[in-house]
């Protein structure tokens, strides 16, 4: 993808209000003389932004208009530190409200469903933007919130709710759920529209055949807007992103080198429009490649592919890097093995050791299997897990996220 004359005009406009704002980005393009792009070349040349710069000008640090601009505020959870706090314009609402309806109309979504919601409200992105989208396309929202099994079952039969927001993993335990309970011939759901998580081909086809549903997935991060800017279509051939909103790169995530459409790296991304905290060049450290072909839905919207995983994932044990994508992977060629599993890596007696655990149903070997997967790891990544079978069920299912990679060498 190359950045057009009017992607470039906007990247201006969002220059020159940082610059104006003095805003943590607008003096650091100050300091490096930077006023503008009148060329790609000009815009390569840009610095990356990253997470960390977001942390170090908290809390207002890269509001990028007055105060009394600001209409709301959002933040990330700050698990791992420092919360990241983005400042919300009334265009900014408006204009993720659109981005989020396009996504609905891409899953086929009509004013006639009932959407029913259940992620989380408050400083999190998720809930609203959701609900957002939903009022604009003109559907019903259902904002349950996360959480609560029992009455979520409930709404849905009652309200006959036609579309479930979810993480895949609220969803996989809700689909579990409602498998126990012998309740799927009084649901309506057609489609689960699922984001906040990486969703694996093995559990998208789990959710999907225990409920009977269409799954699309949502793609997005507190931020960019939050969840909304992407999207995949019912082809499931990549994610359609908004560019009119957004300037996609893929980089070399180690080099910082741009590289070619088709090629796979991390995923950087320019905000065009957003007003109150604007972002140049933000590395986002998910791992996807963009999709130069025309999809075959026929919208002309571009692509980038399902994220593979995340740059700074990469795990380290016995000598070996490898990414928690290559477990699932492996898994995959499994067929007897659920799409639930947990890696804990732990250090005992002067070395690491890492176990895998995994899910099966009870006819098979657990021995036999759990000696095949170890085997298959060795051969595929370089090292021997001591592999856990256990019985579909007994891995920890969540409400919001699930913990995949436990490191206890840390704790």
């Amino acid at each position: 993808m190359h950045i057009n004359q009017q992607q470039l005009d906007l990247v201006n406009q969002r220059i020159q209000a940082m610059c104006a704002a003095r805003s943590f980005y607008g003096r650091r393009f100050i300091e490096q003389g930077i006023a503008g792009v009148e060329s790609e070349a000009d815009f390569l040349a840009l610095p990356f932004s990253e997470k960390k710069d977001l942390r170090e000008a908290y809390p207002l640090g890269i509001m990028s208009v007055p105060e009394d601009q600001i209409v709301r505020m959002h933040s990330s959870s700050g698990t791992t530190g420092k919360p990241v706090v983005i400042p919300y314009t009334a265009r900014d609402v408006e204009d993720w409200a659109i981005q989020f309806a396009r996504c609905y109309e891409m899953a086929g979504v009509t004013k006639k469903d009932r959407v029913q919601i259940m992620t989380g409200y408050g400083l999190w992105t998720a809930g609203v933007g959701f609900q957002a989208g939903c009022e604009r396309l003109g559907a019903m929202a259902i904002p349950m919130g996360p959480g609560n099994t029992e009455k979520q079952l409930r709404m849905m039969i009652d309200m006959e709710s036609t579309v479930l927001c979810a993480t895949s993993s609220y969803a996989l335990l809700l689909a579990e759920e409602i498998g126990k309970r012998g309740i799927r011939d009084q649901l309506k759901i057609k489609k689960c529209i699922l984001g906040s998580e990486r969703m694996s081909d093995m559990m998208r086809q789990t959710i999907e055949e225990k409920l009977a549903v269409e799954i699309y997935d949502i793609y997005g991060m507190t931020e960019i807007y939050g969840p909304g800017i992407g999207i995949n279509c019912s082809h499931e051939t990549g994610i359609h992103y908004w560019d009119d909103f957004l300037y996609i790169e893929i980089i070399n995530p180690d080099t910082g080198e741009v590289l070619p459409d088709g090629e796979w790296g991390e995923l950087v991304i320019t905000t065009l429009r957003k007003e109150g905290a604007p972002l140049i060049r933000f590395r986002t450290h998910d791992l996807s490649r963009i999709i130069p072909e025309k999809c075959s839905c026929g919208a002309s919207w571009p692509r980038i592919d399902s994220i593979r995983g995340r740059s700074d994932d990469m795990v380290k044990i016995k000598g070996v890097n490898f990414f928690p994508a290559q477990i699932e992977e492996i898994l995959q060629t499994f067929p007897e093995v659920s799409s639930e599993y947990q890696i804990k890596i732990s250090h005992l007696d002067g070395k690491d050791t890492m176990r895998l655990y995994v899910e099966t149903n009870g006819s098979v070997d657990f021995l036999d299997l759990a000696s095949r997967i170890a085997a298959r790891v060795k051969s595929r990544i370089g090292f021997t897990p001591l592999v856990k079978v256990v019985e579909i069920g007994v891995l920890p299912r969540s409400e919001k996220k699930t913990a995949r990679v436990v490191d206890m060498r840390y704790q």
